[in-house]
C-alpha cells in the first residue's frame, strides 16, 4: 500500500492500524476529545510571562496554535519561510507575537533563526515543532529525502541550538507534532542504510513522522534529570495547506478543522496537568497507543547519533 492510499484508508477507518504498544496507564487523561478546540483546552489558563516558539506559524495548525497561545497571554515567536509570511500571520493576531524566518531545508537558515531567538534573551517555555510538508513525489535535499530533512533534521538542529533556553525555563516543554501515519513507515523503521528515499519515498511522510516520535522519545530520556520535558502528538487528519501537494483522491473524509487540530498541540504545550509528563504520545488530548517502532529505544538512540552526524556542522 502506498502512502496516498494509506492516508485515505487510515482516515476512513479511524487509523485502525496495528497497535502493539498501548498508552501509558499512568499518564493523566483529560475530558477533551476529537471535537475539542484549542480555545476550549486552554480555557482559564493564564500564560502571561511565558514564551512559546511555534514553527510554521503562517497557516493551519501553526497559526491557530500561535493565535490561541497569544490569546492566553504568551509571547509567541512564530516562524515562517519568509519574513513577509510571518509578519502577515502575526498581524492577524491579538497579543504579543514576533515573526522570525525559518527555512527548514536550509540549515544555515535554521542556525540564523536559532540565533535570532537566542538574541531575544528569553527562556523558552514551549518549543513547538509544528512545521512540515507532505510530498507526492521523490525530492531530495543534499542527497537526503526531503520530508526527512524538513520534518526532522531541520527541527533537530533548531532544538539542539535552543535546548538550553528550554531547560532554563520554569518548566520548559518541547512539543513534537508527529502523526498517526508513523505506523506506515517503511519496513524496519528508519532507513539508516539509505536515507535517499529512492526506494521508499511513497512512505516518506510516515518515515519522517516516525523520526519525529523517535526524536521526542530520545530527547525525553536526555531531559529526564531536568525540569524540561519532551512529548510527541498526533493532531489527527486536519484540513490544512500541508495537503496542497497531494491529489484530491488522497484527501480523507471527516477532516478536523485547524482549531480542532491545534487542540492537542496546545494541550500538550500548556496544560498544567502535564507538568511532569515526559516521553509520551498523545492524540485527541489524551495518551494514545503507538507503533512498536516508535517506542524502540535502540532505534531512537541510533537516530540521534545519525542525525548528529548529518548536521554536526550546524549544531555549534
Amino acid at each position: 500500500m502506498d502512502r496516498r492510499t494509506f492516508i485515505h484508508q487510515a482516515a476512513l477507518a479511524g487509523i485502525a492500524a496495528q497497535l502493539p504498544c498501548s498508552a501509558n496507564a499512568d499518564t493523566p487523561h483529560s475530558q477533551f476529545n476529537r471535537n475539542s478546540t484549542a480555545e476550549q483546552v486552554t480555557a482559564g489558563l493564564n500564560l502571561a510571562g511565558k514564551t512559546a516558539v511555534v514553527t510554521g506559524c503562517n497557516s493551519g495548525i501553526g497559526f491557530e496554535t500561535m493565535r490561541v497561545l497569544a490569546l492566553r497571554g504568551a509571547h509567541v515567536i512564530g516562524t515562517a519561510r519568509t519574513l513577509d509570511k510571518g509578519k502577515e500571520a502575526c498581524g492577524k493576531i491579538s497579543g504579543k507575537t514576533t515573526p522570525v524566518v525559518l527555512e527548514l531545508t536550509d540549515f544555515d537558515s535554521v542556525v540564523a533563526c536559532a540565533n535570532t531567538i537566542r538574541n531575544m534573551n528569553v527562556s523558552i517555555d514551549m518549543l513547538i515543532l509544528n512545521a512540515g510538508i507532505i510530498l507526492d513525489d521523490w525530492q531530495q535535499v543534499n542527497g537526503i529525502e526531503k520530508q526527512f530533512v524538513v520534518n526532522h533534521l531541520g527541527h533537530f538542529i533548531l532544538t539542539q541550538r535552543l535546548l538550553d533556553r528550554v531547560i532554563s525555563a520554569e518548566q520548559g516543554r518541547v512539543v513534537v507534532v508527529g502523526s498517526g501515519n508513523h505506523r506506515d513507515a517503511p519496513q524496519g523503521g528508519i532507513q539508516f542504510n539509505d536515507l535517499s528515499g529512492r526506494n521508499w519515498y511513497r512512505r516518506g511522510y510516515a518515515h519522517s513522522k516516525l523520526a519525529n516520535g523517535l526524536y521526542s522519545l530520545e530527547l525525553s530520556q536526555r531531559l529526564s534529570k531536568t525540569r524540561a520535558t519532551s512529548n510527541c502528538l498526533s493532531p489527527g487528519p486536519v484540513d490544512t495547506n500541508i495537503r496542497r501537494d497531494l491529489p484530491a483522491s488522497a484527501t480523507p473524509a471527516n477532516l478536523k478543522s485547524p482549531a480542532q487540530g491545534a487542540a492537542t498541540v496546545c494541550y500538550v504545550a500548556a496544560h498544567p496537568t502535564l507538568k511532569q509528563v515526559n516521553g509520551e504520545y498523545f492524540s485527541d488530548c489524551n495518551p494514545a497507543p503507538q507503533s512498536a517502532h516508535q517506542t524502540d529505544r535502540a532505534m531512537s538512540a541510533k537516530l540521534w547519533q545519525v542525525s548528529t552526524e548529518l548536521t554536526r556542522h550546524h549544531l555549534t
